[in-house]
């Protein structure tokens, strides 16, 4: 047969292209010898999705407040000067977002090993609304640690406290709040009683 530039080049051509089937055919396996899954794609990471509670805030409360927590909040407490049978509660938001006592309106207050039930509240003492707290305000609960007359129409001194416990909700693990100066206070649990939350401390010296 008669060679011609023409057949060379075609001779040529034909070579490269067995080549190149080749390499496909090989780069179709992986190492072991099986089938790979397919071409290697960029994939971008899928984007994070928006969270109802982004931040890690406390979650909204009725009113669409975020609900107060014991991490938002600062709590002091001490017998009342010439008050007698008195305590001042106080609590003050030390966070910066706003919160709302809506859920729970009053603490629950407990005294010593007593965990049967909360002190009860003072009805008359609910404010026209639920008590809402912007940073770096403070809010108070007034809590009369015995009645002058117990049930029997005798008079109860109690027991001596030096600190209790406030929850803010009715499942939660109280927070021991410690007296102002330590000095113990007489408590007695079966006639205390506690406030509703009050905006004002001219409010909680009412009761």
């Amino acid at each position: 047969m008669r060679i011609t530039v023409t057949t060379t080049r075609r001779a040529a051509t034909a070579a490269l292209l067995v080549t190149a089937t080749l390499t496909l055919t090989s780069g179709c396996h992986d190492g072991g010898g099986s089938r790979a899954d397919g071409p290697a794609t960029a994939v971008s990471p899928a984007p994070d999705l928006p969270s109802s509670n982004d931040g890690g805030g406390p979650p909204p409360g009725p009113d669409g407040q975020a609900v107060c927590t014991p991490e938002m909040l600062r709590f002091q407490a001490g017998a009342m000067p010439r008050r007698p049978r008195r305590m001042l509660l106080t609590v003050t938001n030390f966070s910066d977002r706003p919160c709302a006592f809506a859920a729970q309106p009053y603490p629950l207050l407990r005294f010593g090993g007593d965990r049967r039930t909360p002190l009860p509240v003072i009805e008359a003492s609910e404010p026209s609304a639920a008590v809402s707290l912007p940073p770096n305000r403070t809010a108070y609960a007034l809590i009369t640690t015995s009645a002058a007359r117990g049930p029997d129409g005798k008079r109860h001194r109690g027991r001596k406290i030096s600190q209790f416990g406030v929850a803010l909700t009715a499942h939660a693990t109280p927070t021991q709040v410690g007296l102002d100066g330590r000095a113990p206070v007489h408590v007695d649990p079966h006639t205390a009683a506690v406030t509703y939350w009050q905006p004002t401390l001219a409010a909680a010296r009412k009761w």
